[in-house]
């Protein structure tokens, strides 16, 4: 049963109930390409098809993510936690939405992400009694 404590889903991977209390995530762009011109001005010359992200998700708690199985490269679907955020008025969000909210002259979104496992980690405390785990992806 996935734990109710998040709202995290990873397809493959599975949250089970006391895997994911106090998750966090991090989301960040991947690749950068700035460069100069001959008049010292920086421009931003990514093509539009690479910008995509990276992503981090470390968790504490008393049992391992259904990680059995799970190996880099394969590909999964993430709802993130993470919230990336734009102007009502004149944005869209850029990925597909799980949940959204707005705020103002803001609209908060959760993007559903299709990513490939980079790495993952797995730790356990037995004094502690806690397993500690960390999953890194990129985007596909």
């Amino acid at each position: 049963m996935p734990d109710p404590n998040t709202v995290l889903v990873i397809s493959t991977f599975g949250v089970p109930r006391y895997s994911a209390r106090g998750l966090v995530q991090t989301l960040a762009p991947i690749a950068t390409a700035l460069q100069r011109t001959i008049n010292g001005e920086l421009q931003d010359v990514l093509a539009p098809q690479f910008r995509k992200f990276a992503s981090s998700i470390i968790g504490t708690d008393q049992t391992p993510p259904a990680n059995s199985g799970l190996w880099p490269g394969q590909l999964v679907t993430v709802d993130c936690i993470a919230e990336l955020a734009y102007l009502t008025a004149t944005g869209s969000a850029e990925r597909a939405v799980v949940a959204s909210r707005t705020e103002g002259e803001w609209t908060f979104f959760r993007p559903r992400l299709s990513m490939r496992i980079a790495d993952w980690s797995t730790r356990t405390d037995e004094w502690g009694a806690t397993v500690g785990w960390q999953l890194d992806l990129l985007e596909a």
